[in-house]
């Protein structure tokens, strides 16, 4: 097993939760969702990439739509709520309720579930490769979180603006070629 690769890989999975977590902590959520938000996206990218694997190249044929296109589909959705949300005068809503928290963690898990397909060719130690994926998609979930509280608390409301039009941009950039 080359662990150099895995980590690679593991840090450019984690790269989308990071992105998405950055423009959600802006919004303020509390410690206690911060964390719900860290497990769940955690125990996704150990799950994904398993399910990849175990279905392997057979999912093609069964689920005619692209990942990168339902990707694009709830970023957009949750970049536009957060911009409607930003011009609301009422407080906004910090608390997810569990179907959001997994949603989040289903959308920036997506590219784990392909990697799953591909994770054969890159070793034969799956569990490992699988619980470094979590652990490093895990830390950059909370890190994302906590600097978008930072970034809140230096310029407010806008805060919430700019995390909105990232979801946006990001959402775009998952269906460009």
């Amino acid at each position: 097993m080359n662990i150099i690769v895995i980590i690679v890989v593991a840090i450019s999975l984690s790269m989308d939760a990071f992105s998405l977590s950055l423009a959600y902590g802006t919004i303020g959520l509390p410690k206690r969702t911060m964390i719900s938000l860290t497990i769940i996206v955690s125990l996704y990218h150990f799950l994904m990439p398993l399910i990849g694997l175990i279905m392997g190249q057979a999912i093609v044929h069964f689920l005619p739509v692209e990942p990168d296109l339902l990707v694009f589909f709830v970023l957009v959705f949750i970049g536009v709520q957060m911009l409607i949300e930003s011009f609301k005068n009422e407080e906004i809503n910090k608390n997810m309720n569990m179907w959001e928290l997994l949603v989040f963690g289903f959308a920036v898990s997506l590219d784990s579930f392909s990697v799953g397909i591909g994770l054969s060719s890159i070793t034969q130690y799956y569990m490992i490769s699988c619980f470094i994926f979590s652990i490093c998609s895990g830390f950059f979930t909370y890190l994302g979180l906590k600097l978008g509280k930072y970034i809140n608390h230096l310029i407010g409301k806008l805060s919430t603006v700019i995390g909105g039009v990232v979801l946006i941009i990001l959402g775009i950039i998952y269906i460009i070629p």
